[in-house]
Order: structure tokens, then sequence, then C-alpha cells
């Protein structure tokens, strides 16, 4: 069970307390083999659904519990303490799911929301390209209204959950001339003609979750499915990005967590010289900078979730600042993790060497860290200018 030294509310230590104890029952068991065999965890994703886990985030109208970005938060973190390739799965559907949350009409948020919340359906999030990372606006997927439908071609890069969810968010230019003003955002369904995966990638970390390319040819989607109005797709996906980035650091602050916990309980058994390495001050000093560096991290992941959840209209420069620093942090405590297991760290029996792995997508994906920084110096220089008005 949770201690709540965190101030959280009764619901939100039993949420944490039921999302650790599927993690340890449930994903334990099988992740180094979801890891090696690069399997999604299908069955996994249902015993999430079972639990009424999957629609933390949404409103009770469309079928969730009603929380927000703190039980969003809470859950990322405890699946991710054991295997961050399910943690993503869960926190990527939700990152699918947030455009229509933010953007979506009545309408849309009924037709696609209860399906999301249940787990019923999966959700994904398309704006990466190959020759569109950092740079979005070089996007080159294109949606051209004719009559009373879009006309969807190009080829998304990277997109988690791809193959596997139902319901996409899609972001594709409907007027290039206008630049990053002439993107637009686009619900995409599964088995829509003309809609097709291309290869599932092979990566370093997060094995267990599923990436591949969307590929649209001559794909058509009623021009209902269209988010909000056209023009508005950056900032569909900025606002978007925004709201889940401190899952990212959640994410981060899990693997990170799962990193220490192995590292002390190694120390505490292994023996040199004749005492357990935990007795040495060199390991006890790394323990200890590893041990502060979480606390600080899972303070800030809280504080930004609440600040969410307060409703403040503006959390960008916090959601870059969270995300950059707990996921440079996890690097660090994965890093320092395999050096305190020594040779074992290295193998595949322990599972550190997998943190390490995982841990290294999260300084990457949505928004590398140094975007983050722009981000975030972005937002000083426009509150500088501010103040001298």
């Amino acid at each position: 069970m949770s201690d709540n030294r965190y101030g959280l509310t009764e619901e939100q230590v039993m949420i944490k307390d039921l999302a650790r104890k599927i993690s340890e029952e449930k994903v334990k068991p099988v992740r180094a083999e979801l890891d090696e065999k690069g399997e999604f965890p299908t069955e996994i994703m249902k015993i999430f659904a079972d639990a009424d886990l999957c629609g933390l985030y949404v409103p009770e109208q469309y079928g969730g519990y009603g929380g927000g970005e703190m039980e969003f938060c809470l859950t990322t973190e405890e699946l991710s303490r054991v295997c961050a390739g399910v943690g993503v799965t869960f926190a990527a559907s939700a990152l699918g799911a947030y455009p229509i949350l933010l953007f979506g009409s009545e309408d849309q948020k009924k037709k696609y929301m209860p399906d999301i919340a249940s787990g019923k359906k999966l959700a994904a999030f398309a704006l990466t390209e190959a020759d569109a990372g950092s740079d979005a606006t070089a996007m080159k997927t294109r949606a051209v209204l004719k009559g009373d439908h879009y006309v969807l071609n190009g080829t998304k890069q990277w997109i988690t959950n791809g193959g596997e969810a139902e319901t996409y968010t899609v972001i594709a230019m409907t007027n290039p001339d206008k630049g990053g003003r002439g993107a637009s955002a686009f619900i995409v369904e599964k088995g829509t003609p003309g809609f097709s995966f291309g290869k599932k990638e092979n990566k370093l970390g997060i094995r267990a979750s599923a990436t591949r390319e969307l590929i649209f040819e001559d794909c058509k989607i009623p021009k209902e499915n269209l988010l909000g109005r056209e023009g508005l797709g950056f900032i569909v996906a900025m606002r978007t990005l925004d709201a889940t980035r401190p899952g990212i650091a959640a994410q981060a602050l899990g693997i990170a967590q799962g990193a220490l916990d192995e590292a002390i309980d190694y120390a505490r058994k292994r023996i040199q010289f004749g005492k357990p390495i935990i007795t040495f001050q060199a390991i006890q000093h790394m323990l200890a900078d590893m041990a502060t560096q979480i606390e600080a991290s899972r303070a800030f992941v809280y504080h930004v979730a609440r600040t969410i959840d307060s409703g403040a209209k503006d959390y960008s420069k916090l959601s870059a600042m969270v995300k950059l620093f707990v996921s440079d942090v996890a690097m660090k405590v994965t890093v320092d993790a395999v050096q305190i297991l020594g040779g074992y760290g290295y193998m595949k029996e322990y599972p550190v060497e997998k943190m390490m792995r995982d841990a290294k997508i999260t300084q990457i994906y949505e928004g590398t860290n140094q975007i983050q920084r722009n981000v975030i110096a972005a937002n000083l220089i426009k509150e500088a200018a501010s103040k001298k008005k």
C-alpha cells in the first residue's frame, strides 16, 4: 500500500494502490518477455479496462471517472515503475483522447469518449512525420475538402499505439500556404478505407508498446470529423502536448523509482569484501542522490498536475519544465542503478538495463528536451516583456 506523504485524496491513494497492485501482480511477471518479444500487452490492457483505470481523466458525462491530470499521472507513474512500455501504452491513449476532450464538439465527445474511457478502444495521436519531428510545420500530410468529406494523403511516423488503437487524432495541412496556421486536426477511425499501417518499429526501449507508421492514401473522412475548425491544428497539438507532457514526466518518475528500488534491493544483498555493498559510503551517496532527485521529481510532477487540475489557463512553461527535469533525472538514476549492480546490471536477467533503455525515450518524445528548453525560454521572454508594459 502507498503511504500518503503527498497530500493525495483518499480516492487518489486508492487509484495509486490499485495501479501498483496490477503492476506488481500482472505486469511484473511478464515484463521481460514483453520486452524481449516486443509484444503488445493486449491482456494487460483488458485488466486495466476491467479495473476502470482507462477513463480516470475523462468527465463522468462521457463515461469516465471524472478525475483529472493527477489521477492520470498517478496511474502512469505506478505502471511505469514496473514497465514503461506498458505505462506508455496507457498514457498514449490519453494523448490521443485529449484533443477530443479539449476541442471536440459535444457530439464528437459523446461518440468517441465512452469507448475510450471504458477501455473498449485505445486512442493515438499522430503529429510526427519522417521530415517533421521537432519542426512540425514541415509536415507533408494533406487534407483536402471535397464535398461532404476530407481526403487525407500522407504518412505519419513513430505513432505510439499505431495499429492497435481504434481512434486516431491526426494533424494534417489543409492550407499549406499558411504554414503553421494552415494545419487542422481530424478524428480518423481504424478501418477507414485508405487508412493502413506500415512496419512496426524495432525499438531500443518501451518495446511492449506498439510504434507504427500510419499511411493515408486517398483516405476519405466525414467533414464532421474535423476538430474545431480549419487552421486550428497546431493549437490543438500544442494544447494537447501541454496537458500530456506531465504524463511523460510521471512515466520518467516511475522508471526512476523502479530503478532505485532495484538498486537498493541489490545493494543490501550483494556481498563484497565481506560486507553488503550498501554499507559502503560510495554506494550510499549514489543512492542518496538518486532518492533526493526522485523525491524532487515527484513533488514537481504532483505540483504541475494540481496546477492543471485547478483550472490554470496557461501551464505550457510548467509542463515543459517538468518533462525536461524528470526525464533527465530518470536517465541519470537508471544509469547509476546499472552502475550499482555492476556486471549484473548489464545483464537482461536484471531489470535495470531495461529501465535504462526505457528512460532514454522520455528525453525524446512529446518534444525533445532541447525543444522543452526552447518552450521554457520563450515563456520567460514573454513574461519579461509583459512586466515592462
